[in-house]
């Protein structure tokens, strides 16, 4: 799927996407209280894939700044749209060029990595952008750590339409990727019932 069907893959779907329920609220509330006791309130954060922003709109208030982007015209829309502080910016960019106003003491992806088209050139300007011991906080699907009849059914629905491209990121080959990208794992649990779907802590190494 090129950049421009993803694009209007999630431009199409946006509106269902905010409309949707969390379906494991508790593990949803766990990993934002990670998430939140990780931060200090002098810090600025870039969050990649914002989404429609409820994480960005939770979290904000206890930082400095809060940078969300997402490449979506339509998700930016609809979460600038929504009640926030002002500290925190919803910016329309793709993740390759959100970097611009770095260095930042934490870059949080949630649920996003294995969604672009080079995952591993964004690690790359992650870790660049990140200052000295700065975290990077992320979420990721791991399919290729699912069974082969997922991964049929995902591969027709991608066919389809109905389902993105995405990355078969292995739980071990994510962690390969953030070590080769220059990161220390700090920390590695799972927020629900999905094994594949790992939150992952790591920290850009001081010089």
């Amino acid at each position: 799927m090129s950049h421009e069907r993803q694009q209007r893959f999630w431009n199409r779907i946006a509106r269902r996407y905010a409309a949707r329920q969390i379906q494991d609220v508790a593990a949803y509330e766990a990993m934002l209280t990670d998430v939140a006791a990780r931060l200090a309130p002098s810090d600025r954060v870039l969050e990649l894939g914002c989404g429609t922003g409820g994480v960005a709109i939770r979290l904000a208030p206890g930082v400095q700044e809060w940078k969300a982007t997402d490449f979506s015209a339509q998700m930016i829309e609809i979460a600038r749209a929504k009640p926030a502080g002002d500290n925190l910016r919803f910016v329309l960019v793709d993740a390759e060029d959100a970097f611009d106003d770095a260095p930042f003491d934490a870059i949080c992806a949630f649920n996003v990595l294995h969604l672009l088209d080079d995952p591993h050139a964004v690690l790359a300007l992650i870790h660049a952008s990140l200052k000295p011991g700065g975290l990077l906080i992320t979420k990721t699907w791991c399919f290729g750590d699912l069974g082969t009849r997922w991964r049929g059914l995902f591969t027709v629905l991608r066919a389809l339409g109905l389902f993105p491209a995405v990355h078969g990121f292995t739980v071990a080959g994510l962690r390969q990727s953030l070590e080769k990208a220059g990161f220390e794992i700090v920390d590695q649990t799972v927020f629900g019932k999905h094994r594949q779907n790992p939150y992952i802590v790591a920290r850009r190494r001081s010089p």
